[in-house]
């Protein structure tokens, strides 16, 4: 049966049983601080069984796209070892919110394996939860009594907490599970060994393959477990291990899922898959690495130094060193297996097709890129292994190669155990806290509880109708942080405060209370539909009504660069092409950011009939047409713009100003000419084939208008008020070019009056021309004197010291090759050791080499030491 054949059937047969077919949200996540990417099945859905929204169908079935690299669940140091672990993995599930329970999902799931798949029943095993103690939990005495209507008594085991106890987080929804597991050994291997003790050993051959999770329980701040007030049930089955159990088959690597990327590794490299395990490891981490890769870029997440970002682009370069240096390809190549995965999966995820140009040239791009650094970094790492005095490599050496060269920890410790190395992760952890610390953003430390004073679960948005409403305080909760200290996050019944958003900056404002009492709400944000408020005190009357009101200023220009970013949009798209895509946007009141695909510069004409376009809707002060609530397919008929990487519900929100249509939940202006002008500041690259424009609107506008007419006023102040100032300042800079070559020529003969005297000065010392002493003379004259000294005198060894101002020195070190390269001396090594007496420092080559610093009081002292290293 072939995959696309086995997710067909596994959706078919939900829908059977009255499941809503949804596709499959993003990998990468927003609006939910404790997740980067979405590390289950269950994470869209969070909301819903966190209460704070109510799907209009409480079952739900899909295919959701996963990544597991960090946190909690990862998986990255097993995937490509074993054959059944991996970083991006599709997870097929069923849901049920508050509707049916156990008996069904055990009932359905034991049908679906057994009588669609015709999974035979003699190689299935499942988990019951024994119980925990600590938590006082009991035996699911339920899931046992309902298993044994299925399955024989000796083939239901009893799992732990570990196993068969499933929690989102630290806190939130949890509940025992029943984990189904299936035996693929040989019938030889199942004579030797009794399978039953091999389910969760990590056998290759006795795996997991359908998780069903019953949530029941919510666990609390304190670690305490509640009852849920609904009852859920949230089932995950791994897509690639069942493939290989349906296509009898060892290896999840071996199945169709995988086999057209490998074939098409072999093609590109010329190795053979299956003849040398390094070999094999490397292929499979790369067939692996290059799906979860390509489908965060296709859902938005660019690989970067930070967050999300740099999660993936350590997964890219993890692959690549794979290909560098055990398939020996020193030119990227992983970027071509994009058109094969695109191919493949385009079908069951229109995303990837969608963007496969973007995918293609972001990975080429990062692949040539660290591919420069790649052999450098591995012979920086040869060198720190041959130096060690023990197989344990010093832990702030690893953090160098990662901050320097852009090696991560995890790539460098694969590396070290390759080679029986380790590295001393204390060491390493105290480094990178210590640069964590030089530029440390506030982090969340303690969470509380929420404490709810209403039980509302519906919270009303009113904010684009008014920016003041009567609020009830439904809960709250304290969060305390390392740069804010104690703060409170507020939920009320209803709100106009906008939360952040679609690159929209949340809003700000303030609570009042009949007896005059104000506090002030300092951001607002979503986190899994719930729409929270930022304040530094609680209120005093937590169960009184409030008036709460928007900063209507902080407002008004939020949404004027708002606007603007959706009739940039069709600016872009109308001017550059249709290919054009919104890849990112910022809206705050001061400017906005937009970034688009496209895969050249924009030039400056372009820019100008850009502006020129957005400026001419402006003027035309185009009405605000606003459809709330409606079929999302009804809007894209209608011609709305929806962006990739978005998360849209069965309704939507379109915004329409003209000719430009966009679904969006973000606010704007009433007319285009609320804007007044738009003004593009820079464009820029981003990664490779996206764009960034920076730009701004309404006072903004006003303000960089009047700072322009300043400077223009200051420079016409200095040139006295010239009649051209374009003439007046050309003329200063030719002015400015004749008076720079007659300074390079003076430079030049000063320095070659300077030689004949500098030559007298040096002293033979143990075979060596040496000659230590402060010049007065720019880098380039130091630097061709130097090397006109070298080629008139055999054996030199030269340092020239020069203090440019009162705080700034350097040092330049010259050594003949043949000291340098027969006898050892080394330039480098020179100006490094003695530039720390300048409070400074540098290197080069052995023969050439230059220091810079702080300090020129260090000077005598280095120039003194200078003899030391003639040996």
């Amino acid at each position: 049966m072939k995959s696309q054949e086995i997710r067909s059937k596994f959706l078919e047969f939900f829908k059977s049983k009255q499941h809503e077919i949804v596709p499959s949200a993003p990998m990468v996540l927003k609006n939910d601080p404790t997740l980067m990417f979405t590390n289950s099945g269950m994470a869209p859905f969070k909301e819903f069984f966190l209460g704070n929204n109510t799907p209009k169908n409480p079952r739900i079935s899909d295919s959701q796209k996963c990544l597991r690299v960090s946190g909690k669940h990862n998986d990255l140091e097993e995937v490509g070892y074993d054959t059944y672990h991996h970083t991006m993995f599709e997870m097929l599930g069923n849901w049920s919110f508050g509707d049916y329970f156990k008996k069904e999902a055990i009932a359905w799931a034991w049908e679906l394996l057994t009588e669609v798949y015709k999974i035979p029943k003699d190689i299935l095993y499942v988990t019951v939860f024994e119980g925990d103690e600590g938590d006082g939990t009991k035996m699911d005495q339920e899931a046992y009594d309902l298993w044994k209507q299925h399955i024989s008594e000796d083939r239901i085991l009893m799992g732990n907490k570990k196993d068969n106890f499933w929690e989102m987080g630290d806190q939130g929804p949890c509940g025992p599970c029943s984990e189904i597991h299936v035996d693929i050994r040989s019938a030889d291997e199942k004579a030797k060994v009794d399978g039953k003790s091999l389910v969760n050993e990590d056998h290759p051959e006795v795996v997991e393959i359908w998780n069903l999770v019953f949530m029941q329980y919510n666990r609390k701040a304190d670690k305490s477990l509640e009852e849920l007030p609904a009852k859920h049930i949230d089932t995950g089955m791994g897509f690639e291990r069942l493939c290989m159990v349906l296509q009898n088959v060892q290896s999840n690597y071996d199945t169709d899922v995988f086999t057209p990327l490998i074939r098409e590794i072999e093609t590109i490299t010329g190795v053979q898959y299956g003849n040398d395990e390094k070999v094999d490891v490397a292929v499979r981490v790369i067939a692996d690495h290059v799906r979860a890769v390509s489908f965060a870029i296709a859902d938005g997440q660019l690989p970067s130094n930070n967050g999300a970002g740099y999660v993936i682009r350590r997964i890219l370069r993890r692959a690549i060193r794979y290909g560098f240096t055990f398939l020996n390809q020193k030119e990227a190549f992983i970027y071509k297996l994009s058109e094969t995965l695109a191919h493949q999966m385009g079908e069951a995820f229109p995303e990837i097709k969608k963007q496969a140009t973007l995918v293609h040239n972001v990975i080429k791009e990062e692949e040539q890129s660290f591919l420069k650094t790649l052999e450098q970094g591995l012979l920086l790492l040869d060198t720190v292994i041959q130096n060690s005095a023990s197989k344990e490599i010093s832990g702030r050496k690893v953090f160098e190669l990662k901050d320097t060269y852009g090696f991560p920890e995890d790539l460098t410790g694969l590396i070290l155990s390759e080679r029986g190395f380790s590295y001393n992760k204390s060491e390493y952890d105290v480094a990178l806290k210590e640069q964590q610390e030089r530029g440390r953003q506030a982090t969340a430390l303690a969470t509380d509880d929420w404490v709810s004073l209403i039980d509302d679960e519906v919270e009303e948005f009113v904010g684009y109708d008014t920016l003041s409403v009567g609020v009830k305080l439904t809960r709250y909760r304290k969060v305390t942080t390392k740069k804010d200290g104690d703060q409170y996050q507020l939920v009320f019944n209803m709100t106009p405060f906008y939360p952040e958003g679609g690159g929209q900056v949340g809003d700000k404002g303030f609570l009042e209370d009949a007896h005059g009492d104000v506090i002030h709400i300092l951001n607002t944000k979503k986190e899994n539909n719930v729409i929270i408020h930022y304040t530094k005190n609680l209120p005093n009357h937590l169960n009184e009504s409030f008036k709460a009101v928007v900063n209507e200023e902080y407002r008004r220009l939020s949404a004027s660069n708002h606007t603007a970013t959706h009739l940039l949009h069709q600016a872009l798209r109308s001017i550059l092409g249709t290919h054009v895509e919104q890849k990112g946007s910022l809206v705050s009141p001061k400017h906005l950011r937009f970034d688009f695909s496209h895969f050249s510069k924009v030039d400056s004409d372009q820019l100008k009939e850009i502006e020129a376009f957005v400026n001419a809707r402006i003027r035309e002060n185009l009405p605000l047409e606003e459809k709330r609530n409606i079929p999302m397919q009804q809007a894209i008929d209608e011609g709305a713009i929806a962006l990739f990487g978005e998360k849209y519900g069965d309704s939507v929100r379109a915004i329409k100003f003209g000719q430009s249509m966009e679904l969006c939940g973000g606010t704007h202006v009433q007319q285009t000419g609320d804007v007044w002008y738009f003004k593009i500041k820079s464009e820029g690259a981003v990664a490779a084939g996206i764009r960034r424009i920076e730009a701004i609107t309404n006072m903004a506008v006003g303000e960089y208008f009047e700072d322009v007419e300043d400077k223009f006023n200051a420079v016409k102040d200095v040139l006295k008020n010239p009649k051209d100032l374009t003439k007046a300042v050309t003329s200063l800079q030719d002015e400015n070019a004749a008076l720079k070559k007659q300074i390079e020529q003076l430079l030049k003969d000063k320095a070659k009056n300077m030689k004949g005297d500098l030559k007298n000065q040096i002293t033979e010392i143990n075979g060596v021309n040496f000659l230590a002493t402060k010049v007065d003379l720019d880098p380039a004259s130091i630097k061709n004197l130097l090397f006109e000294l070298g080629g008139e005198i055999d054996n030199l060894f030269v340092l020239f010291a020069t203090a440019p101002t009162k705080e700034k020195a350097m040092l330049t070190c010259y050594i003949s090759k043949d000291l340098a390269n027969e006898k050892g001396y080394d330039a480098g090594k020179v100006v490094r050791e003695l530039g720390k007496l300048i409070h400074g420092g540098g290197g080069g080559q052995n023969f050439f080499a230059t220091a810079g610093g702080k300090n020129p009081g260090g000077i005598p002292k280095a120039l003194e030491r200078a003899k030391d290293y003639i040996v």
